[in-house]
């Protein structure tokens, strides 16, 4: 005596009632869903890859802030990106040009850092049409950012 083979039935829509409502609502609910995710990405803008007057170095990075093109309050700013197994010694300024010289660095001091940051601010004088950009030495290395201009 054979057996007969199990039917297989073809995938299909679930059959009509309450549950075949609940799963179209379902649907339509995760399809909006994305939607709105696809939109809220597609619209949001592109993060920068380092802010303006920064400059990243090898485990950290180094940022100036101040009024570029005006005289003012300048700060420098460096942070480590990783755990810091001792701290550093170094010596933070800023250095200044226009299309007639790049002048010589100017500091703010030297410090040591605590948890991996040293801030250093400084009064500077600049005129208008000059840029200026944070300065680093450690070491007898200096490391720059890029140049801040108006």
């Amino acid at each position: 005596m054979t057996v007969p083979a199990p039917r297989r039935t073809a995938g299909g829509p679930p059959p009509a009632g309450p549950d075949r409502r609940l799963h179209a609502g379902r649907t339509a609910a995760a399809v909006a869903l994305l939607a709105l995710l696809a939109a809220t990405a597609a619209a949001a803008p592109a993060a920068p890859t380092a802010p303006a007057g920064c400059g990243v170095l090898v485990r950290g990075r180094l940022c100036l802030r101040g009024p570029v093109g005006a005289t003012g309050l300048y700060t420098a700013v460096y942070q480590r990106d990783e755990p810091v197994l001792g701290e550093l010694t170094i010596r933070l300024g800023y250095q200044r040009k226009n299309s007639r010289i790049t002048a010589f660095p100017g500091w703010f001091g030297t410090g040591r850092t605590h948890g991996g940051t040293l801030r250093l601010s400084g009064r500077v004088e600049m005129l208008p049409d000059e840029c200026i950009r944070g300065v680093m030495e450690h070491t007898a290395t200096v490391f720059v950012t890029k140049w801040s201009c108006d």
